[in-house]
Parts: C-alpha cells; structure tokens; sequence
C-alpha cells in the first residue's frame, strides 16, 4: 500500500491543527450544533457525495456539518491512523462534535479502533455499513446506531440473467485491494448459485489495460456483473464508478452494477441501495439524537431498502423487451411517448373542449360567483372605512382625552368643595345646589364627548335615512374642536342658512369630512399661525348641495392633483394613502363626487357636491 513520510504528514497534520485551533479560540462557542462526518474514502468519491447530499437535506438549517475522510485505500497502516487521530482530536478540542456519523465501514472499524482517543462519549451513526460487517463485530457499543445496507449481487446477477437467457457465461469483474477482494470473495460465494444456468468466470485483480481488453473479446453468450474498484493489478487507483465506466465502454456484452452511482455511465442497470437515501435515513437520525433521544430508544428499519434501476438506453441497446422490466423499476433517460411529449397540448385541446361543452353552465356559475365577489368586497370596504375611523379616533386621542379631563376636573373641583361645605357644618343649601347643577353639567358635557365618539368608532350596519347635513358638520365641529386648539388651527364654520337635507348614513359623510379636515389642519401645520385657518362651507341651493373645505396652506402640485384620490397615493411621509381614496368611495356611494382645486388665496379646496334632495334616489348599499 502506498503510504506518506509519517514525520513529514505529522508536521503537516500538527501544522493544520495549529491554525484551526487559532481559529477556534478566536471563534465564540456559540449554541450551534456540531455534526462531523467522517468518510473512509476521498472527498469526490460519488456516494460520499451523494450521501452528504442526502445528508444536508434533512438535518436542520440550525446544524453546522463538517466532513473528514479518511482517503482509504490509498492510505492505511497504523503510523497514517495515529496520524489522523492525532489531527481530529485536536482539531475539534475546543468545538468537539455532538453526534458523529461514519460513512462506509472503513470508517466505523477505525472509529471502533480510536473512539477512546477521539470521542468517547459522542453517539454515533454509521451509513453505507454491510449488514455483514456489522456482525462481525462481536459487541457493537449500544451507542452506535444506524440503519444497515446489504448490495442485492445475487438479485442483479437473477435479474441480468432472465433478460439475457442466451448468456451462458457470467464474467465477474473484481480489484486488488481489501475491500475489492471482500468483494470477490462474498461473489464467489454467490455465484454458485447459479451454476445450472451460467458458468461463472472471474476477473479479478487484472490491469486495467488487459482487463478491458478481455472484454472487449467477449461474445454474445457472456454478460458481466462488477461493483467497480478501486485499484488494479498494476496498482492504478479509481473509484468504482470510473473504473465500471471504462469496463461498460469497452465490454461488447452488457454490463451490469450494483450501486446506483453506476447509473448513466453505460451499464444497464442493477438491484441498488441509495446513496443519498443512506445520507437523508442517517440524517433523521441524528435529528433525533439531537433532540434528545437515546440511541437505545430508536426504531430503526432493520435495512436500507434496494430498487432495481435500469439505463432506458442499454435496455434498447442490447434488445431487451421493456414488458419484462418490473413496474417498480426505476427507469432512468427514456424517452417520453407521444402523450406525455405532447401532454400539455392534449390537456389543452380536452380543456377547451370541456370549455366549450359547459360555457352556459359556466356562465351561470360566474355570474353567481361574481355575485358573491361583490359581497365579499363590500364586506372587505365596510371593514377598511371602520379602520379608517378607528385610525382616525387613534389621530385624536390626546386631543379626545383633554376634553373630557376638563369636565372631569371640573367635577372634581366642586366635590371637594362641596366635601369642605359639609365639613364646616354650615347652612349653605343654595351654594351646594349650585355645585352640584356644575357637576350635572360637566358631566352631561363628558358624556357627551364619549357619546360622539362612540358613534364614530362603532361599527355599524349601513343607514340610509335622511339627515341635516348641518348638524352633521356642527358634531364634526365639536370633535374636531380640542384637536384644532391642540394645533392652534382655527375652525371656520359656515352653515348653510336653510335646512340641508340629505339622504344617507350620516357617521359615512361625517367620516368623509373628518377626514378632509384632519388633512386640511395637517396642510397648515408648518405656515404662520395668522394662516392656520380652515373654512368649512355648506350650500344648498337649486343645483344641489356642496361641502367645501379651504386652507391655506402650501396646496398640492398640480401634477398631484389627478392622483391624490388613488389607492395608496400619498403625498405625507407616513400617508398611507387610503383617506381620500376611502372618501371618494363612501361620497359616490351617496351619488356625489368630490374633487380638489388650488385654492384662490393659496392652499387647497377640497369640495363636494350631490343633486338636490327630491332628485336624488337611495343609492346601493356601500361599505359603512
């Protein structure tokens, strides 16, 4: 066996521990968990890569995973073990691993060899072991957990055979090192059983060159059956892939695997374990452990599964009748047939047919569900406008609670006035009559500011009954008035002279003008105080009725203008958008419109306007 310098892989390995330790220390400890896998053979090995393929798909995210390996066969013997001992334990000193996984046997003989030096107490999970290997090993630590794999040689060699019932020769193609000849000799053992149907013939430990040059020679009575390997007669290494790869370009018989790997490189096929299943079954393993179960407690499967998968394109090659392949079989590179080349198209043509068969059904159908989409906007409008006044109530809430602390605080003034009067034991009737008319009224005042609110906020079903608008305004007035003190903006509110009577729900129109004046004060709050002015103007006359709400302030771009009534359009940093959109809703809904205009004298005029009142009919029903 080919082996390095051990002084010089020694100074290497301790050179490569120093640094990782020098990186460790500076690292913080961290709540990450540490999974290390450590491989028996190289990196690039395609099982190792496709069970760490499995393997990073099912542990968690959280789970920080490193791999080591071990590079068997090119290097063994006892000096290159104490050397890699030496390099893992102290290279995972400071950050030691949770759970280890060993992947191949290679692996779990050396862990058995050096746990006690490396990771004594650290539960283990092997992947790709031989259900074989494992009980040889006459008391495996109840630590070590793990599902078992077993090649099916003797399903594949069954199989090749009933494909290929010309074949009188089975050519059986094993290398040199250990584990090729664990191979060979477990093949040699299986093969007898075939006797009666073919004459086995080994290749065993050959040149790579004179191997495939045999093979090459081969006739129409052979097939060949190989698990690839890993070094040659000539002492040539490869991996099992590439060297069953070379043997299936050269072999003018058919040629057949066992591990799933081989795949796409021109066998026809084989009864294989997964790689990648190994990788995901040792995952949920260690998923498991680490959260906290025994290893003692597992149920684990009593073996990895295998499944006969076969090249489409080896089965045409070397004529065999697709109706002998099994169904579960898996059937890799064939090619689709006619229905599923065009299937996208066959489902079409059926869909438009099936379209054109029930469009009168479907038309019903879509105007019943059109119905109900109209509902479900409706229903969605109503809860948007009463989030809107909720938000609107939140806007006013310093404001709200400094109209009711006066009455309250006037309230309380005069108790404890009265308190002191009936304290000093005096007849003075007329002055406590006087207090307590003063706390009937700053009550009636507080309860009526509670009472305008809560006809705001609450959500309620939608009214269509007539209304003075007049009123309306003058409440709007009243809720406003503190926040409008608060701003040091002043309200200017012209009544309509005459009765102003409108058809509809009076919290939506009020809502409507809160809105439009909480903007209007918003819009003067950065101009002279001489010009925090907002004007609210109610008309009625023959053309209709018309709300208008002027201030003074900058105005609006006129390139703002078409847009400001949009969804989400806002011009306020943190606008949302919706105020005047919602505002446009509820006043269409009570067959007007509302627009903006610069104003004369700077500023903005929001107005609205609806048709006189014997003109106008009950419009449809809106979100409230």
């Amino acid at each position: 066996m080919p082996t390095e310098n051990p002084n010089t892989a020694s100074r290497l390995v301790y050179l490569l521990a120093g640094c990782v330790l020098l990186l460790a220390l500076s690292a913080t400890a961290g709540e990450t968990r540490q999974v290390l896998v450590l491989y028996s053979t190289h990196r690039l090995l395609p099982a190792n890569l496709e069970g760490e393929g499995g393997l990073r798909e099912t542990i968690a995210n959280s789970v920080e995973l490193s791999a080591e390996f071990l590079d068997y066969p090119r290097f063994s013997g006892e000096s290159y073990a104490h050397t890699v001992t030496t390099f893992l334990r102290e290279k995972y000193a400071l950050r030691p691993p949770d759970v280890l996984v060993v992947g191949g046997e290679g692996a779990l003989a050396f862990l058995l060899d050096h746990r006690t030096e490396l990771f004594p107490q650290i539960p283990v999970v092997h992947m790709g072991v031989a259900r074989s290997f494992l009980q040889s090993i006459p008391s495996l630590p109840a630590d070590i957990v793990g599902v078992p794999v077993e090649c099916d040689f003797s399903g594949t060699i069954d199989q090749a055979l009933r494909w290929h019932p010309q074949a009188r020769r089975l050519v059986v193609v094993t290398g040199a090192v250990t584990l090729d000849r664990k191979f060979e000799a477990r093949l040699r053992d299986e093969v007898s059983r075939f006797q009666g149907r073919a004459t086995a013939e080994f290749l065993a430990r050959l040149p790579t060159d004179v191997l495939l040059k045999r093979l090459g020679e081969l006739g129409e009575d052979a097939m060949v059956f190989t698990p690839g390997y890993f070094q040659d007669g000539a002492g040539r290494t490869f991996t099992p892939r590439e060297a069953a790869r070379l043997m299936a370009a050269a072999a003018t018989a058919p040629v057949y695997g066992s591990f799933n790997t081989f795949i796409g490189i021109g066998i026809v096929g084989g009864s294989m374990p997964n790689f990648a299943a190994m990788g995901r079954q040792a995952g949920e393993i260690v998923n498991q452990l680490l959260n906290g179960a025994a290893p003692a407690e597992l149920r684990l499967p009593a073996i990895m599964p295998t499944t006969l998968n076969v090249d489409w394109r080896q089965i045409r090659r070397w004529g065999i009748d697709e109706k002998v392949i099994p169904g579960d079989a898996i059937v890799h590179f064939k090619a689709p047939s006619f229905l599923e080349e065009h299937r996208n198209g066959a489902i079409m043509a059926a869909a438009v047919f099936l379209l054109q068969a029930g469009l009168i059904a479907g038309l019903l159908v879509e105007r019943r569900r059109r119905r109900w989409a109209e509902l479900a906007v409706q229903k969605q409008c109503s809860e948007l406008a009463h989030a809107s006044r909720l938000a609107v109530a939140g806007e006013l809430t310093a404001s709200i609670a400094h109209e009711i602390n006066q009455p309250l605080g006037a309230i309380l003034s005069n108790a404890d006035a009265a308190g002191l009067i009936l304290e000093s034991g005096a007849d003075r009737r007329d002055e406590l009559r006087e207090i307590l008319a003063d706390i009937r009224r700053d009550d009636l005042r507080a309860s009526e500011v509670v009472r305008r609110l809560r006809t705001l906020i609450a959500k309620h079903e939608i009214e269509r009954q007539p209304f003075d608008l007049n009123e309306a305004v003058s409440d709007v007035e009243s809720v406003l008035r503190a926040e409008a003190q608060r701003r040091r903006v002043t309200l200017d509110i012209r009544l309509a002279t005459t009765v102003t009577t409108l058809i509809g729900d009076r919290i939506q129109i009020q809502q409507v003008l809160i809105n439009l004046l909480i903007n209007a004060m918003d819009a003067v709050a950065d101009v002279p105080e001489y010009r925090r002015t907002v004007v609210v103007s109610v008309a009625n006359d023959a053309r209709g009725i018309t709300i208008a709400v002027r201030d003074r302030g900058h105005g609006i771009a006129p390139k703002h203008l078409p847009q400001i009534f949009d969804s989400f359009f806002s011009t306020k940093r943190q606008g949302m958008g919706l105020g005047l959109s919602i505002a446009r809703t509820l006043v269409e809904a009570h067959g007007g419109r509302i627009w903006a205009e610069d104003g004369s004298d700077d500023g903005t005029v929001f107005q609205i306007e609806w048709p006189p009142a014997s003109t106008m009919g009950v419009p449809s029903p809106e979100p409230a």
